[in-house]
């Protein structure tokens, strides 16, 4: 018996309706990312380990799906690489319970198994692509990318282990004027999609650096931002429970209870912010990047989109390391962010590649698709594939209805001619069903009387209604 087929868990297959839905979202990401004089760049799927590992924490290094070398690597007589013992059970352990001295052994064995692996975003294939082709780029650089990425996370809704990311960057700036623009660019992409009421929420890496220095915690800095950026899902108590156990003193968590309880506009938070970090000179930096960005946008104005201040968001990816920005849906729609980027000044140094400061956003396709579905703002015309179906009633008068066909579609009407002759009211019904339940709105009939006096006869198939046109008149109803 055969084995029924499946795909692997987080992926999906997409149906003509879907694709058509997917490429409308991308195609007005695109059109804003060339308004805004980005150039489009392709990196390959998979990337050397190296390039990858390390650049996004523990967290996300551990969602980086491997590549395994070609061959039998779990005893190889010449390499004589075997699994070791500490680590043979690591799959009934949870994350938490892994110690150091295993991940250190598992890392060393992967690095013998393993020398590819799927990209995690796009984001640090793009500094590697910096660096590997610096002479031949003008900085500073402006690009766009658009491709799928892949990450070894639990599926839920809207959360995927493959999906795409549709990423704008640019290096070679340090100016600030780089963040108010893409602050517009999430602004009129989401204005474009009518997707109205999305909150563009931005913080500073600078200012969490401050916040660790002011409690004590600098040398736990990841530690504390990524459990900080676990507020909204976790909350408050579960937060500081997270610090305790990453070993934040009791002291140092009290001195960040004004962040659980910040409120007002944006103004109002820069000035409780000044206060807190008043002995911190990187905290104050950040507080005057971010009035900066502020003032700007105020001036500039927005079209659908609300800029705020959000001193918890921390975004748990390491290169960050001055503005950081996360988009949510409007209110009422339960999604996670369907956006998120930020200023990362040190990222292409790694690839040898000092003082190259970047910027770049992120637009989250599938669930900007889940958001655009739940509030019905998909356009009512977005899944039409054909216009009209010619019936086939036979070789003659098909020929003559492909002759029609094609000049339909050298006028942009989306024809086509069905390729099984009918010779019976049965199969007529047939092609008549198809064009049914593909929801085209115009058939052809075709048939001996209408060839010989060379009219067509075009029927609604919404209304039932029908008339025998010539060809003009034909292409003047279906343009």
């Amino acid at each position: 018996m055969a084995q029924k087929p499946s795909i692997p868990k987080g992926t999906r297959d997409f149906n003509a309706e879907e694709v058509a839905k997917r490429s409308y979202i991308m195609e007005t990401i695109k059109a804003q990312f060339q308004i805004f004089g980005f150039q489009p760049i392709e990196t390959p799927s998979f990337e050397n380990s190296e390039t990858l590992m390390g650049k996004y924490g523990d967290e996300g290094d551990r969602l980086i799906f491997k590549i395994l070398n070609s061959g039998n690597f779990f005893y190889d007589k010449k390499n004589k690489i075997e699994i070791p013992t500490s680590i043979e059970n690591l799959q009934s352990l949870s994350a938490e319970d892994v110690t150091t001295e295993q991940r250190i052994e598992l890392n060393q064995f992967t690095s013998q198994i393993s020398e590819k692996a799927l990209r995690y975003d796009l984001t640090v294939p793009f500094a590697r692509y910096v660096v590997q082709h610096q002479n031949d780029i003008e900085f500073p650089f402006k690009r766009y990318q658009m491709q799928p990425v892949w990450r070894a996370d639990r599926p839920q809704k809207g959360r995927f282990r493959e999906f795409y990311q549709c990423d704008a960057d640019v290096v070679g700036s340090k100016s600030l004027f780089q963040e108010v623009e893409f602050v517009q660019l999430y602004d009129a992409v989401f204005s474009a999609l009518k997707l109205e009421g999305v909150t563009i929420k931005i913080n500073n890496r600078k200012i969490l650096s401050g916040i660790a220095e002011v409690i004590g915690a600098q040398d736990k800095l990841i530690d504390f931002t990524v459990a900080l950026d676990k507020l909204d899902k976790i909350g408050e108590e579960k937060v500081k429970e997270e610090m305790r156990g990453k070993g934040i003193s009791e002291d140092g968590i009290t001195k960040l209870q004004p962040l659980f309880t910040l409120k007002g506009d944006f103004g109002d938070q820069i000035e409780s912010l000044k206060s807190i970090l008043s002995t911190s000179e990187i905290g104050l930096k950040g507080i005057e990047e971010l009035e900066f960005i502020n003032t700007a946008i105020s001036n500039l104005k927005l079209k659908t989109a609300t800029l705020q201040l959000d001193v918890t968001l921390a975004r748990g990816l390491n290169y960050y390391t001055g503005a950081i920005f996360e988009v949510s849906a409007p209110e009422g729609v339960k999604m996670g962010s369907i956006g998120g980027g930020g200023r990362y000044d040190d990222l292409t140094s790694i690839f040898g590649k000092p003082d190259t400061s970047g910027v770049g956003i992120s637009f989250g396709l599938d669930r900007i698709y889940l958001v655009l579905e739940e509030l019905n703002l998909f356009p009512s015309t977005i899944a039409e594939s054909t216009k009209v179906l010619f019936i086939n009633f036979g070789d003659k008068e098909a020929l003559f209805s492909l002759g029609a066909v094609t000049k339909l579609r050298q006028a942009n009407v989306k024809a086509e001619l069905f390729p099984d002759a009918a010779v019976s009211g049965k199969q007529m019904k047939k092609q008549m069903n198809y064009a049914n339940r593909r929801n085209i709105p115009f058939v052809v009939i075709m048939g001996e009387e209408e060839l010989k006096s060379e009219v067509f006869t075009l029927k609604n198939m919404v209304s039932g209604e029908q008339q025998k046109l010539e060809f003009n008149a034909l292409l003047n109803v279906l343009k």
